[in-house]
C-alpha cells in the first residue's frame, strides 16, 4: 500500500503546515504503510515571515522547492504523479492549501482549484482511490465535489464551514479527535489544527485520519467498501 501525500509548501501560514504533514508521514509509516510526498511546481501566492507573521515583499519562492524542505528532498512534481500508482491520498492542512493548490484564502466559495490538483483528484475519484483531507484542506475536496454533495468538516469555523455550504457540500462540525467518513466518495477529514491546541492532539487526530484512511483503502480494495 502507497498513500501519496500532497503539499503546499512549508510553513502554516504560507504553505503546508508542517506538523500535520510530519504527523501524516509518521502515522503511515507507524502502520507499515508506504508515502510519496508531492507538491506543484508553481509560485507561492506570497511569502510570510513566520516570526513576524506578516508577508515579505518582493519574494518569490517555489511551491515544490519548499515541500521538499518537509520531505527532506524526496518528493516529486504533482504534474507527474499518476493516480494509478497510488492507493490514497492524504492532503495536510497549512494555508497553503488554500493559497497554493486553490484560492479560498482570497475568494471563499468562489475559489478555483489548481490544475494539478483538479487532475489528480478527478483521477483518483474515478478510480475509486480513498482521500484524507485535513485542516482547512476539506475546502479542495468540497469545491470539487460540492455538486456531488460531499461531506466534510473543518471543525467548527463558521465562515469557512458556511462557504462549504456554498460550495454545494455537507459540513459537519467536528470537534479534535473526531473524524468524518463519507463513504460514498471516499472522502476522510478531521479538524487538525483547526481545533487542535496542542501537538499532543494533533497528532492523535492525524493519527485517527490516517487509520480511517487505511481501513477504506483496504475495505476498497477487498470490495468491500459501502456505496
Amino acid at each position: 500500500m502507497t498513500v501519496g501525500i500532497i503539499l503546499s509548501g512549508c510553513g502554516v501560514f504560507d504553505g503546508s503546515e508542517i506538523q500535520e504533514a510530519v504527523a501524516a508521514m509518521h502515522a503511515l509509516a507507524r502502520a507499515g504503510v508506504k508515502y510519496k510526498c508531492m507538491a506543484p511546481n508553481v509560485s507561492q501566492m506570497h511569502v510570510v515571515d513566520h516570526y513576524s507573521g506578516l508577508p515579505v515583499e518582493g519574494e518569490i519562492r517555489n511551491v515544490l522547492q519548499e515541500s521538499a524542505r518537509i520531505a527532506r528532498g524526496d518528493i516529486v512534481d504533482l504534474a507527474k504523479v499518476s493516480a494509478d500508482d497510488y492507493d490514497g491520498f492524504f492532503f495536510p492542512g497549512g494555508f497553503g492549501a488554500a493559497k497554493n493548490l486553490c484560492s479560498f484564502a482570497t475568494d471563499g466559495s468562489n475559489c478555483t482549484v489548481l490544475p494539478e490538483v483538479m487532475k489528480l483528484v478527478d483521477a483518483a475519484r474515478t478510480a475509486g482511490k480513498p482521500m484524507a483531507f485535513v485542516c482547512i484542506s476539506p475546502v479542495i475536496i468540497a469545491k470539487i465535489l460540492g455538486g456531488s454533495g460531499v461531506t466534510v468538516t473543518i471543525g467548527d469555523d463558521r465562515e469557512a464551514s458556511q462557504a462549504i455550504e456554498a460550495m454545494g457540500a455537507t459540513h459537519i462540525d467536528c470537534a479534535v479527535l473526531e473524524t468524518v467518513i463519507d463513504e460514498q466518495n471516499r472522502v476522510i477529514s478531521s479538524p487538525a489544527y483547526m481545533k487542535a491546541e496542542n501537538i499532543t492532539d494533533l497528532f492523535n487526530d492525524i493519527d485517527a485520519s490516517v487509520k480511517s484512511l487505511i481501513d477504506m483503502i483496504e475495505r476498497t480494495q477487498s470490495g468491500s467498501s459501502q456505496d
